[in-house]
């Protein structure tokens, strides 16, 4: 049975296993992990009774697993997924959502190199901040894409780690360690904050986009054994204190391992970030054994209201937790779903929240659970 503390079940999407959800105005898109299930898109005006609108497909051997919408554009990535469609290509989908029942291809952009493409992702209308694969580098990287022309998108900047350009030169220093891989940029203000998987996260000035200049970075691998996914800044002061909030991913360890969890950083001196607290799930690692991948953290809301962040914790669901005391998060309501039929437990993968504050939770083998939360 479902436990649920301070939250209730709205309602159900039976519908495939997924990689991100979204909302915006009343819609909700969900993309989706597994090909041929591209894009799904709902009408959830009546959230007690969503209503499909349209679906994308996607071809075996990529899929298309993260979405964003802003004023009327959507981004899809395609990215590689085992075998198959070798002249499909990666890079990013870009459609005319207007008419959100009748999506409408305006172009495609292809990443090129190693055939990956496109990971993850942030997009505020104008610009998509993206972590492609790109010819010559090793690994994904960072790059700045302008839609001021959605049906032209123009690079206007890139940044990697030294290392990763092994086409023009550079000396490759990880033969012995993961390769490094961007996993997704998130823009506040003129900074990008980028996190890298096993090469930690980078605190980035973009004040300008064409030569995005490092501010910072830390890696807590090899000793902390999981892959840094978010970097996630909280907007305002916290406690007189610049917050930002770094979420591992219990996938990929480098060695067996407990489950990940969430850190809190102090970024006051963003020369010099500074954890301060971690959070975890209560009995997710009992005794500090190592536990099966995708028992603990996978990442937060980027959308959020104040200081309270709703969480997707894999087997654990749904968390919501109070941050208004960045030394000391607090866990203020939760939601966990029965496991989806045929599976063992829930893989809860993304999560968001829509401006009525109800919360979407998708899981990644299949359905979502719409959910109002009210924390005492």
């Amino acid at each position: 049975m479902a436990k649920a503390w301070n939250t209730r079940l709205v309602s159900h999407i039976d519908c495939p296993g997924g990689g991100q959800v979204w909302v915006d105005r009343n819609i909700l898109y969900v993309s989706h992990m597994r090909p041929p299930a591209g894009t799904s898109i709902y009408d959830v005006s009546d959230p007690k009774h969503p209503r499909l609108l349209a679906t994308l497909e996607v071809p075996m051997g990529w899929h298309s697993h993260k979405v964003r919408v802003q004023d009327g554009v959507m981004l899809v990535n395609y990215e590689k997924f085992r075998e198959g469609a070798p002249d499909f290509g990666g890079g990013l989908g870009i459609f005319d959502i207007t008419r959100p029942s009748e999506p409408r291809l305006i172009s495609r952009w292809y990443s090129g190199g190693e055939a990956g493409g496109v990971h993850r992702y942030d997009f505020d209308g104008r610009f998509a901040y993206i972590s492609p694969t790109a010819e010559g580098f090793v690994g994904n990287i960072v790059k700045i894409l302008d839609l001021a022309q959605p049906e032209r998108p123009e690079e206007v900047g890139r940044w990697w780690i030294p290392g990763q350009n092994v086409g023009a030169g550079e000396e490759y220093p990880w033969d012995d360690y993961v390769r490094p891989r961007c996993h997704h940029p998130l823009r506040m203000g003129d900074r990008l904050y980028v996190s890298y998987w096993h090469h930690g996260f980078f605190i980035l000035d973009i004040s300008d986009m064409s030569s995005p200049k490092l501010i910072s970075g830390i890696n807590s691998g090899p000793a902390h054994p999981h892959p840094t996914h978010t970097a996630l800044p909280i907007p305002g002061l916290v406690k007189g204190r610049r917050v930002m909030v770094v979420a591992d991913e219990d996938v990929a360890k480098l060695r067996p391992s407990p489950p990940s969890f969430a850190w809190v950083y102090d970024i006051t001196d963003e020369r010099q970030p500074m954890p301060i607290s971690t959070f975890q799930v209560a009995g997710v690692d009992p005794d500090g054994s190592p536990r099966e991948p995708m028992s603990g953290c996978h990442q937060p809301s980027e959308r959020f209201v104040g200081t309270t962040l709703p969480f997707a914790w894999f087997a654990k669901g749904m968390r919501l937790v109070d941050l208004s005391d960045p030394f000391a998060p607090k866990e203020i309501a939760f939601y966990e779903p029965d496991a989806p039929a045929g599976c063992e437990r829930a893989s809860s993968n993304d999560v968001t929240i829509d401006d009525r504050g109800l919360v979407y939770l998708l899981d990644r083998q299949q359905g979502i659970d719409i959910i109002e939360c009210f924390p005492g």
